[in-house]
């Protein structure tokens, strides 16, 4: 069967993967009311296309912390991706290479960060989570300073895992030929079988429950790199997030993996824009799958789009290729979305191109 979009490859992941595995990447927390909520909420957006203007030459180029790419789309840190191939992250890297886009590699990647680095040149971040022992953090970020990557992206909005039911079900663990690459050799505990979940057991162990504001500005005393900080939802720590320094901030609810009943990234991205008054670049990641979900992130505000959940499942249906692939189809719905909205560059994006629920009760002051 012919893939022509993005949405296509779970249903293909599904039938590849293990139960445990394919479960572990699509599953959210509990009711996963913010898993539905975060495709949903794109969906109650509608186009304001602007017409007559020729769009015969499209540019989606874009700059992220300095860094030129290809287009507005990322992406994003996913775990443990040699559960969905056997060439995990290097063949997630090579394809955000490829498409001239950044990759994030996630601190619990099955590749380590020099092995990624050695796949070849490419802009590269690191997520980072905190760890109980900061010797092993500073060591890290040290590593991926080391290996040429660009920024740390700070995971914030997991102090304990979130609760999904379908990892307790599953009681997922890690596959036993893999290891978490970025820690071997540290005597750090492994993710063996519990009753539980394995992983929410792992973080209960190591991750650190009390970060807070004063680690970001401390993680700033031990790498030169940009830091953004991810799982941001509110005005509030939007504007925290400014004053403690950060680079940048990445609208996120984790993949809905976290507290259920956030609104979706898509909804809280308006508000944390406002909030931070153009001082530093808001990102989304969750919930794009369409060229168009990226078209609407931007008129709201966003700098530009991670992905992740649409890179594990390409990955698992058809490795490397699968990634390019996905990032091709994303890239030309974004580029149609664009000329279909009269738009020829990113800056001709706006908020009038679009229209939310909560225009709809006062369209015609804006117009």
């Amino acid at each position: 069967m012919e893939v022509t979009n993005v949405m296509e490859y779970e249903a293909i992941a599904k039938q590849k993967l293990p139960k445990m595995v394919f479960d572990y990447y699509a599953s959210g927390a509990e009711d996963q009311w913010t898993l539905k909520e975060n495709r949903e909420a794109f969906s109650r957006i509608l186009f304001r296309p602007r017409i007559l203007i020729d769009v015969s030459k499209i540019d989606m180029t874009t700059t992220v912390l300095g860094f030129k790419i290809s287009m507005p789309i990322m992406i994003a840190p996913t775990a443990m991706q040699k559960m969905a191939h056997p060439d995990g992250e290097y063949a997630t890297a090579r394809a955000a290479s490829a498409a001239n886009t950044i990759m994030t590699l996630s601190s619990w990647a099955t590749s380590s960060v020099e092995e990624v680095a050695s796949t070849g040149p490419g802009i590269r971040f690191f997520q980072l989570y905190v760890y109980k022992d900061r010797n092993v953090v500073a060591q890290l970020v040290r590593r991926a300073e080391r290996a040429g990557f660009k920024a740390i992206a700070l995971t914030v909005d997991t102090p304990r895992l979130g609760r999904r039911e379908a990892d307790i079900k599953n009681r997922f663990v890690l596959p036993p030929f893999l290891t978490l690459k970025n820690f071997e050799g540290l005597d750090l505990g492994k993710m063996d079988k519990s009753n539980d979940s394995g992983l929410a057991s792992y973080v209960a162990g190591q991750i650190d429950r009390s970060l807070s504001w004063k680690d970001v500005k401390w993680l700033q005393t031990i790498t030169s790199m940009p830091i953004l900080v991810k799982g941001v939802l509110t005005a509030e720590d939007a504007r925290l997030a400014v004053q403690s320094g950060a680079a940048g901030i990445i609208v996120s609810n984790h993949g809905a993996r976290q507290l259920d009943y956030v609104p979706a990234t898509i909804s809280a991205l308006e508000e944390v824009v406002k909030a931070a008054q153009g001082r530093i670049p808001v990102f989304l990641d969750g919930g794009v799958r369409r060229g168009t979900d990226v078209f609407k992130a931007l008129a709201l505000g966003a700098s530009g789009v991670f992905i992740g959940r649409p890179v594990v499942f390409s990955l698992a249906a058809e490795g490397e290729a699968g990634v390019r692939k996905v990032l091709q189809m994303l890239r030309d719905e974004f580029e149609l979305t664009m000329a279909l909205s009269g738009c020829t560059s990113l800056k001709d994006i706006t908020r009038n191109h679009i229209i939310t629920e909560s225009d709809k009760y006062r369209t015609v002051s804006r117009l």
